[in-house]
């Protein structure tokens, strides 16, 4: 669910939304569907379906492909276009940066892919009374340390192989500068999905970090919420792990994923 302002269900148009699901279950694996196909990726029945397939044909967002298929035209990569122009990743990721630091108190960060390590390009602190002040907007953190650098480091083949292939600096006693365990690390954080720093970049300092993909499905940032190492723990970590990744599929989808 996004931070988007809750919508009367009264002022809703059924059908519209239903168009949408539609057209949303087009991929670049998949860009024909056949009535069945469609029918199951929506959960439709079969006449529902046909009858928004029509009529998206009439407005000119479906045409017919080769035998009973359907396919999207260009008319949406034309609006996904307009969209992305106007796209901003900092805006777009503000909603959900809020939410964290506002839910758990402590420091929200958005970072994105740099030459030289993952740059903290937007944070938001939370009203903790101890925070993380070393890490601010344009800070340059090393891929291999802290949760955002290495999420990143485990979804960009290329960084991992370039980040890999020099010394890693030590920057704690929990630093993993070993590289078949850090390789190890990372198959994990693909596993699960999001990654966990526990003082691997500072003393005291725990966080989370989970993935934003664009369009493409490549990684261009991580949601990540960082603070006191001790509130890391338990029932609480959980939570957070929770939100955080939560926060970062949604922010995903708003950028086209």
């Amino acid at each position: 669910m996004t931070p988007d302002e809750d919508v009367d269900p009264k002022n809703l148009v059924i059908s519209v939304l239903k168009a949408c699901q539609l057209m949303e279950c087009f991929t670049r694996e998949r860009p024909t569907l056949t009535l069945t196909d469609l029918t199951a990726a929506t959960g439709m029945n079969k006449t529902t379906v046909h009858r928004l397939a029509a009529t998206l044909i009439r407005a000119g967002w479906l045409t017919r492909g080769d035998g009973a298929t359907y396919r999207l035209t260009m008319r949406p990569f034309r609006v996904g276009a307009v969209a992305l122009a106007e796209l901003s990743l900092r805006d777009e990721a503000a909603p959900f940066l809020r939410r964290l630091a506002d839910r758990f108190g402590d420091t929200a960060y958005l970072m994105i892919p740099g030459e030289e390590g993952a740059i903290c390009v937007d944070m938001l602190q939370g009203k903790n009374p101890v925070s993380v002040n070393t890490v601010g907007v344009g800070t340059v953190l090393p891929y291999h340390a802290a949760a955002g650098p290495v999420v990143i480091l485990a979804y960009s083949r290329e960084l991992r192989e370039r980040w890999l292939s020099t010394g890693l600096d030590q920057y704690t006693s929990h630093t993993v500068t070993d590289v078949p365990a850090l390789t190890d690390r990372l198959e994990k954080v693909i596993r699960d999905g999001y990654a966990i720093s526990e003082e691997d970049y500072l003393y005291g300092v725990g966080a989370v970090a989970a993935p934003v993909f664009d369009a493409q499905g490549d990684i261009v940032a991580t949601l990540s919420l960082g603070g006191v190492n001790a509130g890391f723990r338990g029932s609480r970590l959980l939570e957070i792990i929770e939100e955080v990744t939560a926060g970062a599929r949604d922010l995903s989808a708003r950028l086209g994923h």
